[in-house]
């Protein structure tokens, strides 16, 4: 099983539309499809892939050092599957399933911050930011 989940920034920004990235997170459920979409035209980064919410609203951007990776899967033609995972302080969390593959939501354990996978898994979560 090959899976990943991945940081979604870039929250606190308002979409061209004028369209709250936040609130949209709240609006999203955990296992709900998550499109994404590179932006190869972007002028801050040509790298940049947009993330959107079933409901087909920018919910913010996958991080700069993730993008470049995930697109050049999504150039390539390799097929990934996103779900919406849980919300996050710097925007959302999502997850990824390759080649294919269906992705699985990770069980969290609240009290001790730490992610099981409900399988054993190849990939496991990016580590989280502390409060510190």
């Amino acid at each position: 099983m090959q899976q990943l989940s991945l940081h979604v920034v870039g929250a606190d920004h308002p979409n061209e539309d004028g369209g709250n990235r936040r609130f949209e997170i709240l609006l999203c459920a955990p296992g709900e499809p998550i499109k994404l979409v590179p932006e190869p035209k972007n002028p801050v980064d040509p790298n940049a892939i947009a993330v959107f919410s079933v409901r087909r609203i920018q919910i913010g951007y996958l991080t700069a050092d993730r993008a470049p990776w995930i697109g050049g899967m999504l150039r390539n033609g390799r097929e990934l599957q996103a779900v919406f995972q849980e919300a996050t302080r710097p925007g959302a969390a999502i997850r990824i399933g390759f080649d294919g593959e269906a992705p699985v939501l990770p069980r969290c354990d609240r009290k001790q911050h730490v992610v099981q996978a409900a399988e054993d898994i190849d990939f496991w979560p990016d580590e989280l930011p502390t409060d510190d």
